[in-house]
């Protein structure tokens, strides 16, 4: 490919992966549950991860690429440190399916 289709392929992509972490967003706030907006979240960062990559590579700079490793492993720790905080907690009775059939007997 010539430079010109390169960066042409790259910039798509980079609106492509806009798209999808606006969808994410619209998931992140909309999401039915604490679990499934933490979801939205990290795919949230996963793709952040994605655009600081191809942005590196679009610029000429892959040591963009380090900050992208970077940033996955704090998105990662912190999703852990978010599952961690949920552990031990219960979900309201609203998003319990036994409490909600146990109201209705």
């Amino acid at each position: 490919m010539t430079g010109t289709a390169l960066q042409t392929t790259y910039g798509i992509s980079c609106l492509a992966v806009l798209i999808v972490m606006g969808l994410g967003l619209v998931r992140a706030i909309l999401g039915p549950s604490a679990f499934d907006r933490l979801m939205a979240v990290n795919m949230f960062g996963t793709k952040t991860v994605l655009l600081i990559s191809v942005l590196g590579f679009l610029t000429g700079r892959p040591d963009f690429l380090d900050i992208a490793l970077i940033y996955a492993l704090v998105n990662f720790l912190g999703t852990i440190a978010v599952l961690r905080f949920f552990e031990g907690r219960r979900a309201p009775a609203c998003y319990d399916q036994e409490a909600t059939e146990a109201n209705k007997d």
